[in-house]
């Protein structure tokens, strides 16, 4: 099967007074994905911890990208750090850019 691999990042604000938001005001979420499939190949994120990376990383790598429902009751039901909201907002603008790019329209930043 013929695969090609796009990268594809999505930002939102982090709550006030916590860790990630002193060092970093956003949290950035980075996939590569099969344009073809929407499979996530690798993953990454801004969190401040290598575990919360770690979890993050092993939620999405495998994931489709155009099923955002999956991949929202993952970390709704596996993450509780403070950035869960900010987290899920990352992964949902990745995901909606992935529909633009298959939609081939124009991305706005």
């Amino acid at each position: 099967m013929k695969t090609f691999e796009i990268f594809i990042s999505g930002y939102a604000k982090l709550p006030g007074g916590t860790t990630a938001e002193e060092l970093y005001k956003v949290v950035a979420v980075g996939v590569i994905v099969d344009k073809y499939t929407g499979r996530i190949i690798d993953a990454d994120c801004s969190l401040v911890t290598s575990v919360a990376k770690d979890h993050v990383r092993k939620l999405l790598i495998g994931k489709d990208l155009n099923d955002f429902q999956l991949i929202e009751g993952a970390i709704t039901d596996t993450y509780f750090g403070s950035a869960k909201k900010a987290l899920i907002t990352s992964v949902k603008k990745c995901h909606e850019k992935y529909k633009q790019i298959i939609d081939n329209k124009v991305i706005d930043d």
